[in-house]
């Protein structure tokens, strides 16, 4: 199994080795130590740089779902090294305790958070590791096998962001304004990003662009997350909140619209963070093309249309404050998706690691699966 960023194979998963990011890709927000996963708490970013340590598979699934880690690749990337974590931990176990773990560790990482599908795609692509291992497979060897296969979901990743990115600028023009939702950069990926990997690619060919990032509420992923990327990337940004969209839209200051996604129903309808699909009804009033950036992982074909994905309910406390400072009253309903779908008809294209389509639907999302195989 061959590392897709140098085509080496990796010497030992249990090294202490870290794969190394292209200079395009600064931010590595999930990092394998062979023993250990490290993630970059995304909770306190920009005022702290902290890293949270795994050493389990439970662990994995609570930072998943606490949003240390967040963003459908990373999320798929960081559950399939907590099912190597779990092997790893149970190597020298006898068979029958070593599976025994294996299979709480499979429920306690699906059951983290319920809509970006990219997390259920990386865990059946592990389990048909583990199925494909001969029945009475030594534990510690088939600890090994997992964690090359979690390996090569990180670097599958990495690799198909870099693809993207370049299907992607084609479509940016030299000078654009580029309005964008959430954080879907190296942050929520295994490296380089989606809807930002468009851009920093963009960026890489000489394009002059620059970026409004939508601050995101209730959790200002767009603030505090992809502001901090480009920043760090010298690239130009500016900060709004969701509801000046309309106005900067309507002013002639955004060109065009590009966003990541945490699932596609198989007619192209998309789930995004909450927000998306007012971004896209927008777009389509003041006729400014609205992208989408995201991988074949994040496409599920067995739903037809976006009514069939599942819309995640977050905390309350999301919505009523942030941090330790409150603002809204006591006592009072509060409404807090994570998730709004955007219908296809929206979208001006999708652009995947296999290349772009416009005005996605049934037929041609069938045809980018038949491409990949």
């Amino acid at each position: 199994m061959k590392n897709l960023i140098n085509g080496e194979l990796w010497p030992d998963t249990r090294s202490r080795c870290t794969p190394q990011l292209p200079m395009s890709s600064p931010v590595l927000a999930v990092q394998w130590r062979g023993n250990q996963l490290d993630l970059i708490d995304q909770r306190k970013l920009p005022i702290y740089f902290e890293t949270v340590h795994c050493t389990t598979a439970v662990e994995v699934a609570t930072a998943i779902r606490d949003m240390v880690v967040r963003g459908a690749p990373a999320i798929g990337c960081s559950a399939a090294f907590g099912i190597a974590l779990e092997a790893r931990l149970h190597a020298k176990a006898t068979l029958e305790v070593f599976h025994a773990a294996l299979g709480l560790a499979f429920t306690q990482l699906a059951a983290s958070r319920p809509t970006a599908v990219n997390l259920f795609w990386a865990l059946d692509r592990m389990r048909k590791t583990l199925a494909e291992l001969p029945v009475q497979q030594d534990p510690a060897h088939a600890a090994d096998q997992l964690a090359l296969a979690a390996l090569a979901i990180f670097n599958d990743d990495l690799a198909g962001n870099h693809a993207m990115g370049n299907f992607g600028a084609e479509l940016i023009p030299d000078g654009a304004r580029i309005l964008t939702h959430c954080n879907a950069g190296a942050l929520a990926t295994a490296g380089h990003g989606t809807a930002l990997g468009v851009i920093r690619s963009a960026r890489d060919q000489g394009k002059r662009i620059s970026v409004i990032a939508n601050e995101t509420r209730p959790l200002l992923q767009g603030a505090r997350l992809t502001a901090w990327e480009l920043a760090e990337e010298k690239i130009p940004v500016s900060l709004a909140t969701d509801s000046m969209a309309g106005y900067l839209m309507r002013a002639g200051k955004i060109d065009l619209v590009i966003v990541g996604a945490d699932r596609i129903a198989s007619n192209g309808d998309t789930a995004n963070k909450i927000g998306t699909y007012t971004m896209a009804v927008l777009a389509q009033h003041h006729g400014i093309p609205f992208y989408v950036a995201a991988p074949l992982s994040t496409i599920d074909m067995a739903i037809s249309d976006g009514s069939a994905i599942p819309i995640e309910q977050r905390s309350p406390e999301e919505v009523t404050g942030y941090g330790n400072t409150r603002w809204a009253p006591t006592g009072i309903d509060i409404i807090n998706p994570a998730f709004d779908v955007t219908p296809a008809r929206y979208l001006s294209a999708l652009i995947t690691e296999y290349g772009v389509l416009h005005k996605p639907d049934s037929n041609g999302l069938h045809r980018l699966f038949q491409q990949q195989r």
